[in-house]
């Protein structure tokens, strides 16, 4: 297999974690590991979805939260999608189910950024080892 140009490898780089970004696990499909990609999706969103359904879509508010939602925007650019809704609608959420709501997003977002940067260190060790090995 012929060597890579640098602007063939940083473009696949940029890829693959805009992709891991876009879909949890997507990144993963791309590089070809389809198991862990699953994996990745189904516990990240999983976890996601049930800091929704403990906290409602109010856990998900870019101006109270700011700090939870600089984690959960890490799932996926719909969250400012969900965040926008919890906006205009005024929905909220006090007490106990806000905070662990927010924990449950904001912990399935960094969770999705350690997965985009594991998916971005395998593209690049796969694209940087010698033909033999």
């Amino acid at each position: 297999m012929p060597p890579r140009s640098k602007d063939t490898n940083l473009v696949l780089l940029l890829s693959v974690a805009l992709l891991g970004w876009l879909i949890p696990g997507a990144g993963h499909f791309l590089i070809k590991e389809r198991a862990r990609g699953i994996i990745i999706f189904v516990a990240i969103v999983l976890t996601f979805a049930i800091g929704l359904y403990i906290g409602s879509v109010a856990v998900v508010n870019p101006v109270t939260g700011k700090i939870a939602y600089a984690a959960q925007i890490m799932n996926s650019p719909f969250v400012a999608v969900i965040g926008r809704i919890t906006i205009d609608n005024h929905y909220e959420v006090f007490g106990k189910p806000n905070e662990i709501g927010q924990i449950y997003t904001s912990i399935a977002g960094l969770l999705n950024l350690l997965c985009i940067v594991n998916a971005v260190y395998l593209a690049h060790l796969r694209k940087t080892q010698p033909a033999g090995a």
